[in-house]
């Protein structure tokens, strides 16, 4: 389990509400920013959406959890 995994396991459902929005603002800002400009780093892209999925992992794991 790398970092990332582990810092996320460890959130509360609020915190990884607030993950999960966080990382769907910073996906749509760098969409935006490649319509209108060069992107040195396309990489970006994938490891948002990784991180976006793996948060929404947890999210629905601990919602469940709790139900």
């Amino acid at each position: 389990m790398n970092k990332e995994m582990t810092e996320l396991n460890q959130l509360n459902v609020e915190q990884l509400t607030e993950k999960v929005e966080f990382f769907r603002r910073e996906l749509f800002a760098l969409r935006l920013s490649a319509g209108t400009t060069h992107i040195k780093d396309y990489s970006q892209f994938k490891k948002l959406r990784k991180n976006l999925a793996r948060s929404l992992t947890y999210l629905h794991q601990k919602n469940n959890k709790n139900s």
